[in-house]
């Protein structure tokens, strides 16, 4: 690891921690020339499965508009970025473990939306009339006499 403030090479770890509930490694480490101090966060690189559109498109996984979709539906909803968070690596593990190279993008809306269900039953209804494409109140009065059930 080379230093961030001198550019030596030779850096030392002090300390380790486990964070992110045991996903990532937090490492202070200090320069064996300047002594500074820095921290440096360490994570597993695992490939995700690349998502096959509606239209028959792939494309890689996007955790940013992954989150940016949950923000959206839980705007003003009183749920915590940290269970937003755990909401996401909850998604990417269960999208690893299908041990797919690709998956449908329906699959990941279901998923998704089982996730809101859970979190915050408003934001689920708002990204499902999006992702289902309500045409009318019908359809929601629908959806939330499911979620009665």
């Amino acid at each position: 690891m080379h230093c961030p403030f001198c550019s030596a090479e030779e850096t030392k770890v002090i300390d380790s921690r486990l964070v992110a509930e045991g996903h990532q490694v937090r490492r202070r480490r200090e320069c064996a020339e300047c002594h500074e101090r820095f921290t440096t966060f360490e994570s597993a690189e695992l490939v995700m499965p690349r998502v096959i559109k509606r239209d028959g498109t792939r494309e890689p996984f996007n955790e940013d508009k992954l989150r940016a979709g949950l923000q959206r539906a839980l705007e003003k909803r009183p749920v915590s970025t940290e269970k937003v968070e755990q909401c996401i690596l909850k998604l990417k593990s269960t999208l690893r473990a299908t041990g797919e190279r690709e998956v449908e993008s329906e699959l990941l809306g279901n998923l998704i939306m089982d996730a809101l269900k859970e979190l915050d039953k408003v934001a689920y209804v708002r990204f499902a009339s999006v992702y289902r494409s309500f045409e009318d109140i019908k359809e929601f009065g629908e959806e939330i006499a499911r979620l009665g059930d």
